[in-house]
């Protein structure tokens, strides 16, 4: 009998270790800004913003100092959900489905939700629209936000959830941290992934009169590298906007305290390019779309109590590369990636008896973006056009020493000659998708597609723009597709047309598969978005856009051009088309 108490007690014991090993797994939260420069933060210097919150984690954890991500949006995103080069992924641009993640790549949030965490992403994507490249298809039990690169609106916006367009509520930076906060509250049982994607401080420079009014007169003591190219509105908006981002940041932080898990919970933050304007980013060559320090460099912030020393600095050079190695090492689970990664663990220069100190090899990280790289040593970086700079002494890159150091600037340009070789292989044919077995419901958007004719884009940027001026009948609209499904399609375009032109007969047609349906509801929004903004934006606006159904449409399998045209219009124009949507029916 005591020999059988010894046994229970023995197992007993065993199944509360295990329990205590899976309470054990960290949660992760991942704040990442958009378009957020190194220069923004209190933390990083900048006399002119408050970001007390900000400045607080960064006491409270490591400060990654030299922390790199890529020129622009998409491949920083590719990067991260990846840890390996967004070259390598597919992704080669951040509009027209350049910004698609390769479906051969495995993705953090799989990694993450195959180990059991629940996954939520809330914001922006950014690495493809359609199913199966859409986030629910990549590892996020639950997505809210929005796929594009560019979102039109921040106040009650027209986003989606889970593939379904929905409307947000009030500024949507704060919707987002709100429904962040929500989904933390709803897992706090089990381990989470929790990624705040936040559109701030990227255009439309959009935010409520509580920041703004506190900046929109502001002396602003520091400037850009070129005083003569800052446009202090902008800046001014930017700032505003980063003391939002802190005080959601806040509200993420309070919410981990609340539920008793803060102690347990890795949180990141980091932004995914250089500024998106010139102003002041501590003397850095270059900004936003650049390879140069100020386009590649960002603040980068991770906490960790009681694992990560608080007030480390980690002065080796780090890249978004790193974080799915990181995390995943920090949680125990394997990447599980089926290709090689280009990121390591930085679990020693987090955790070491010295954080920041501990010994590590030296590296060279590369950055790219229009077929131009840099290469980054621990101390110099050898930039797109071949030009060397020690960081250590010279940080604004202001005294090229290729002349005086042949050999190592040589050196490097083997390293980027060879890393091109291996990393940069030519660019990939790949229509958009329809009827994936993942979700039924595929959206075409117009800055997906072509067009032929006198149709035109509401702005030169193609995300979140919409066609207009559709006035003659050899106009077209023309989406390379691939259906995986042969089947039934419920055919709808979200439209934009005034009563004085309604009567369009328009077709949707895929070779010999067609549908069309007349325009009998008139739809005349005015333009959403000039009324908001605190600075004339360059992207475009956008309407309030309703479904007009066209009927269903028997699509067979495989590829082809799915073309809107019209057959027959009375008015000035056809319609205003944002979106094609087909529906794949039971």
């Amino acid at each position: 009998m005591k020999k059988r108490w010894l046994l229970l007690g023995f197992l007993l014991a065993a199944s509360l270790a295990r329990g205590e090993e899976k309470r054990a797994q960290p949660n992760i939260v991942i704040i990442l800004a958009d378009d957020q420069g190194w220069g923004d933060l209190g933390f990083t210097g900048n006399t002119s913003v408050a970001t007390p919150n900000l400045d607080a984690l960064a006491r409270a954890g490591a400060v990654l100092d030299r922390f790199y991500v890529s020129p622009v949006c998409s491949p920083t995103r590719a990067e991260l959900l990846t840890g390996r080069y967004h070259t390598r992924t597919g992704v080669r641009g951040v509009q027209a489905g350049n910004e698609r993640l390769d479906l051969g790549e495995r993705t953090m949030a799989e990694a993450f939700r195959e180990a059991g965490y629940a996954t939520g992403l809330f914001g922006k994507w950014h690495n493809g629209s359609q199913p199966p490249y859409h986030p629910n298809a990549r590892g996020f039990d639950e997505f809210y936000g929005f796929a594009q690169g560019h979102w039109p609106s921040y106040f009650d916006a027209e986003i989606e959830r889970n593939g379904r367009r929905v409307r947000s509520h009030g500024f949507l930076p704060d919707d987002l941290a709100a429904h962040a906060t929500d989904f933390m509250t709803a897992n706090r049982a089990r381990p989470f992934l929790c990624f705040l994607s936040l559109p701030t401080p990227h255009t439309p420079l959009q935010v409520p009169d509580e920041y703004f009014s506190r900046y929109a007169a502001k002396e602003i003591a520091q400037r850009g590298r070129d005083p003569a190219g800052e446009d202090l509105g902008f800046t001014r908006a930017v700032l505003a906007m980063t003391e939002n981002i802190d005080a959601n940041v806040g509200r993420l932080l309070a919410r981990l305290d609340e539920l008793g898990l803060a102690e347990n919970t890795i949180v990141l933050y980091f932004s995914d390019n250089g500024p998106n304007s010139w102003r002041w980013n501590g003397g850095m060559k270059g900004r936003k779309a650049s390879t140069d320090e100020g386009g590649v460099r960002s603040p980068g912030i991770i906490r960790w109590p009681g694992r990560i020393a608080p007030g480390a600095l980690v002065t080796q050079i780090t890249s978004v590369l790193d974080v799915f190695p990181t995390l995943a090492d920090f949680a125990g689970i394997a990447p599980g990636a089926t290709r090689p990664l280009d990121g390591i663990s930085l679990r020693p220069l987090l955790v070491s008896p010295s954080p920041g100190q501990a010994a590590w090899p030296d590296r060279v990280l590369f950055s790219e973006w229009g077929g131009k790289v840099s290469a980054r040593f621990q101390h110099y970086v050898l930039d797109a056009d071949g030009a060397l700079f020690d960081l250590a002494v010279d940080p604004t890159q202001t005294k090229d020493i290729s002349a005086s150091h042949p050999g190592l600037a040589g050196q490097l340009r083997e390293v980027v000659a060879d890393w091109k070789n291996g990393a940069m292989g030519p660019a990939k044919d790949r229509p958009f998708t329809l009827g994936s077995a993942f979700q039924p419901r595929a959206e075409l958007a117009a800055g997906d597609g072509t067009v032929r004719g006198g149709v035109r884009r509401s702005s030169r940027w193609p995300n979140s723009s919409y066609f207009l001026n559709w006035s003659s009948l050899e106009d077209r609209m023309v989406w390379s597709v691939e259906v995986g499904t042969a089947g039934r399609y419920r055919a709808s375009v979200y439209y934009a047309c005034p009563a004085a032109d309604l009567g369009a007969t328009v077709e949707l047609s895929l070779g010999a598969a067609r549908v069309s349906a007349t325009l009998t509801e008139p739809n005349d929004p005015p333009v959403v978005g000039p009324a908001e903004d605190r600075v004339v934006r360059d992207e475009s606006y956008t309407k309030e856009f309703r479904p007009f159904d066209l009927g269903v449409i028997a699509l067979p399998a495989g590829r082809g051009e799915l073309t809107l045209r019209a057959l027959k219009i009375p008015g000035s124009q056809a319609m205003e088309v944002q979106a094609v949507v087909l529906e794949l029916l039971p």
